[in-house]
């Protein structure tokens, strides 16, 4: 059976090296910031953009117009309900004056009656 073999110190520094070769290699393998196909690659990636801000804008246009409508139909419902308000205190106070009128007339019957039997 064969013991194991610790790496030596200059295994370790040409493992290193030939590492750093490696990414070296691979990075100026990348192409250039002028090759067709990163300019096609940057123009799509635009393009996107540019689809994702309209949708955004338009989903955002699309929001304010339904909250402006529902503004509006809240307060047409304010003033609707206002109005009805209104209008059922004044039927309540003629409701409550011909009331009092009534009362008083009942009221004054009822004296006149005791008056006149006595």
């Amino acid at each position: 059976m064969k013991s194991y073999k610790e790496k030596s110190f200059g295994d370790r520094m040409n493992a290193a090296a030939d590492a750093r070769k490696a990414t070296l290699q691979r990075i100026l393998a990348r192409p250039g910031a002028d090759d067709p196909a990163v300019i096609a690659q940057k123009a799509a990636r635009e393009k996107t953009a540019a689809a994702r801000a309209a949708r955004i804008a338009e989903r955002n246009s699309a929001r304010l117009a339904a909250e402006e409508r529902e503004r509006a139909a809240s307060e047409e419902r304010a003033a609707r309900e206002q109005k009805e308000a209104a209008e059922q205190a004044v039927e309540d106070a003629a409701r409550a004056a011909a009331l009092a009128v009534e009362q008083k007339v009942a009221r004054d019957a009822r004296y006149a009656a005791r008056k006149a039997r006595k």
